[in-house]
Formats: C-alpha cells, sequence, structure tokens
C-alpha cells in the first residue's frame, strides 16, 4: 500500500515539475493524459501541505 502511494504521488508531483519545465500547464496535461483541471487540484494540494 505504501508503495502504491508513493507511486501516485511521484505521478502527480511529475505533472507540476513537467507544467513548470515546459511553462505551459496544457501542453503538460495533454502529454500526461490529465485535464486541466485535476493539474490545478494537484497543485492547490501541494500548496496546502
Amino acid at each position: 500500500m505504501l508503495n502504491r502511494t508513493k507511486t501516485v504521488i511521484k505521478h502527480k508531483i511529475g505533472l507540476l515539475n513537467l507544467a513548470e519545465e515546459l511553462g505551459n500547464v496544457s501542453k503538460a496535461c495533454r502529454i500526461m493524459g490529465l485535464s486541466r483541471d485535476t493539474f490545478y487540484r494537484y497543485q492547490n494540494a501541494v500548496e496546502q501541505g
């Protein structure tokens, strides 16, 4: 279970990092196959701790 949680967290952080590298949220979301809404939920979760 802990290993699965780490994998999920890495995937979420990967999206945030990719968007930062590219400087383009939409493009990062397209590459990762996720919606912009999902990106902003992840970002909000990181900001809130």
